[in-house]
């Protein structure tokens, strides 16, 4: 088993036993330093005899930038000082979709909160927008990160933005979450 080089996380294993019984199972630990930002999932290599043939299998773990998330707690004062700060308009990303999935609030909830950033109540003065906000930490830096989700049931559409304190963490993150909703 081998991870493909991948320079901004340093990844870490047990050792587990070379040989695998028919029908048995073996847990590999995986170890995930975020070392700066990525926008590629990592990629498990596993190789492995069956029959007397060699089997190579090549996995894309489920590890995204958001993963290293820290939720971040804040006023509504604060939210919105911090956002007029991420101002630069390479610090920003924004789309407009349609939903793929139900307008729920209960998993609109759910799914932001899933993300690993904090989901802030009563900050946003449309009752119907979700504001989170949260720091994606890695070895090298913290980067700041905000996000606001403004739903348009009747269109049945969705207007993300985020504004983080690195631009390609803005980008990314835009493209990952809007996937989801």
């Amino acid at each position: 088993m081998s991870l493909d080089n991948q320079p901004q996380l340093n990844v870490q294993t047990k050792p587990v036993e070379p040989l695998v019984e028919g029908g048995a199972q073996i847990q590999q630990v995986l170890n995930i330093e975020c070392l700066t930002d990525f926008s590629d999932a990592p990629l498990l290599n596993i190789k492995f005899r069956y029959g007397g043939a060699l089997q190579n299998l090549t996995l894309k773990l489920p590890v995204t930038i958001n993963k290293f998330f820290q939720p971040t707690e804040m006023t509504s004062h604060d939210f919105f000082q911090r956002w007029k700060q991420l101002s630069q308009p390479q610090q920003e990303a924004q789309k407009i979709f349609k939903a793929n999935h139900g307008m729920d609030t209960e998993v609109l909830k759910a799914k932001l909160l899933g993300l690993g950033s904090a989901l802030l109540d009563d900050v946003d003065p449309n009752p119907e927008n979700y504001v989170c906000a949260g720091v994606i930490q890695t070895k090298g830096q913290q980067v700041g990160c905000l996000l606001r989700l403004e739903p348009n049931s009747q269109a049945q559409m969705y207007r993300l933005t985020l504004r983080c304190s690195k631009d390609s963490v803005s980008k990314r993150l835009c493209e990952l979450l809007a996937e989801q909703f």
